[in-house]
């Protein structure tokens, strides 16, 4: 069984790309550090609810939605 912090990176990742967005237009869009985009992605970090809902907002979709993996 994949670990939630993975599949939530994978998922960040594929809406990222979907978008055809960079990590740095991610970071940039979010607020965040490029680098700290690249530790979500590969599942490093675990997120607050917090950076959970800047997620949602960026990607336009409620939070339920983006945690739909």
């Amino acid at each position: 069984m994949e670990d939630i912090v993975v599949k939530f990176g994978k998922r960040i990742r594929g809406l990222r790309k979907r978008k055809a967005w960079s990590q740095e237009e991610l970071a940039e869009r979010t607020g965040f550090h490029r680098t700290y985009i690249g530790m979500i992605e590969r599942g490093e970090r675990n997120l607050s609810l917090k950076n959970i809902e800047v997620f949602a907002k960026v990607f336009d979709l409620s939070i339920s939605e983006l945690l739909n993996l």
